[in-house]
């Protein structure tokens, strides 16, 4: 039986005003941390030396030297994970919009089911802006299409625990989308692989510092393009697709 040894990545590109609160709060709940600089800014490298050494071996950093994308630096993440022999990678955005309370609560569900991916569910309050959830609901609705169920409830949420070995088998075979296309393709192919997704609820809220780096234009063409890759994707595997479904 695999030991269940998790650990925590997030990816951070410029977060400098952020970054501390997100990591004190995952240190509070005892758990190691890599943090994978995306070729960030002076300020925010200089943010990021400072908490490793403030907490040697509990926070460990990787740094690009040019910004990679998200994707990119949270596969950087899942190596580092490996190399140090870590069996589940909790991600975790940088800029505080997670509720990071609620990591037990996803390492508890990753600890029963080690082989499925365990995928936040945002819950937003009335202040959300109704055209971001209709954009969202969107590529839910894609995601739906593309796997033949609703077994990924929301595919874009960065709050999630996935077993190490699968995510590095896929990443090793094909080249992912490393941009904010790379949360939706990642759990899509997975769940292609078989991997069962465990959708939990958790509280999203806005960035802390306000900071955001969704390219409207770049990032909706990446993940349009991303939506009809993977339908044409989902053609051939329509047979197993509804096989497993009709499985439940």
């Amino acid at each position: 039986m695999t030991v269940f040894h998790p650990c925590v990545v997030i990816p951070v590109y410029n977060h400098e005003h952020a970054i501390g609160k997100v990591v004190a709060q995952v240190l509070g709940h005892d758990l190691p941390c890599i943090l994978v600089d995306d070729g960030s800014s002076a300020a925010c490298a200089a943010a990021l030396d400072a908490l490793v050494a403030a907490h040697p071996g509990r926070v460990v950093l990787e740094r690009h030297a040019h910004n990679q994308g998200k994707g990119g630096a949270v596969l950087t993440g899942f190596r580092r994970a490996r190399q140090e022999g870590y069996s589940h990678v909790l991600q975790v955005d940088a800029d505080g919009q997670h509720k990071v309370a609620d990591i037990p609560r996803f390492l508890a569900a990753a600890r029963a089911q080690p082989g499925a991916v365990v995928a936040g569910c945002p819950v937003y309050d009335e202040s959300v802006p109704a055209l971001r959830l209709y954009a969202r609901y969107l590529t839910h609705v894609w995601v739906w299409i593309n796997t033949l169920s609703l077994a990924i409830r929301d595919s874009m949420c960065g709050f999630r625990v996935y077993p190490v070995a699968p995510v590095l088998a896929l990443a090793a075979r094909r080249r992912l989308g490393l941009r904010m296309n790379f949360d939706i393709e990642i759990l899509v192919r997975l769940y292609w692989d078989g991997l069962r997704v465990v959708n939990l609820p958790t509280a999203v809220g806005y960035p802390e510092d306000g900071v955001s780096h969704f390219k409207a234009w770049t990032d909706n063409v990446l993940i349009t393009r991303l939506h009809v890759a993977l339908f044409f994707g989902m053609l051939p595997r329509i047979p197993m697709l509804l096989v497993r479904s009709w499985r439940g």
